[in-house]
């Protein structure tokens, strides 16, 4: 395993965003392990995600300026330190996040920040994928926003569960929309470095169990 990957799920699990247990997906699943950013808590923690989710957007997607668009809740604090991270390393990218409700006085609108004009970029950055549901639920919205194309998604962790078919969620998110799905790691990733440690004999054969339901085919 990379070192990067190796660091970031020791960051993942140090900060409380990697945990073990019984747990219930937006899809509804039941699932041996959660990864919630809602548990980056400090300016150090939420600095440090974003430095990693910059090192994937310049690998991935390169020196191209497009826009950042986090999906609330969880996704706004992505795209703010993923922006400034950027911004650190020479690439100053606008970013823009949506509200629940839309707001009928002041600026009005459902959008806050940046928003894309015709031709422009987006670059969603969001958590993690299980069965794409949120993922379809921000393309639904950004469809109001004319001319806007968007050219990545930028996850933590790629769960290699599979979506509506026997595919993953992300190969479907792909195949539907036109767009790569990027992962930091996934969830083999997570399992290989479980797998150093003979503690987590149990989280390992419970995710791998999981896995041999729920894990896309193709």
């Amino acid at each position: 395993m990379e070192n990067y990957k190796r660091e970031f799920i020791r960051f993942l699990e140090g900060a409380g965003v990697l945990k073990f247990g019984d747990f219930t997906a937006k899809s509804g699943r039941k699932i041996p392990y959660f990864i919630n950013a809602g548990d980056i808590k400090t300016g150090e923690q939420i600095a440090k995600l974003g430095e990693f989710y910059a090192k994937s957007y310049l690998e991935k997607v390169g020196n191209k300026r497009c826009v950042l668009y986090g999906p609330a809740y969880k996704g706004i604090s992505i795209a703010v330190s993923a922006a400034v991270a950027l911004s650190k390393e020479g690439l100053d990218v606008p970013f823009f996040f949506d509200r629940k409700e839309v707001k009928d006085h002041g600026e009005g609108g459902m959008f806050v920040g940046y928003v894309p004009k015709a031709g422009e970029e987006v670059v969603i950055t969001e958590d993690v994928i299980t069965a794409g549901t949120a993922i379809r639920e921000s393309m639904g919205k950004l469809s109001a926003i004319d001319g806007m194309k968007v050219a990545a998604v930028l996850i933590m962790v790629d769960r290699k569960e599979k979506g509506r078919t026997e595919k993953s969620a992300m190969a479907e998110l792909e195949e539907e929309y036109g767009f790569p799905v990027y992962s930091v790691v996934d969830v083999y990733d997570i399992i290989e470095y479980l797998e150093e440690d003979e503690a987590n004999a149990e989280n390992v054969a419970r995710i791998r169990n999981y896995l041999a339901v729920n894990g896309a085919k193709a």
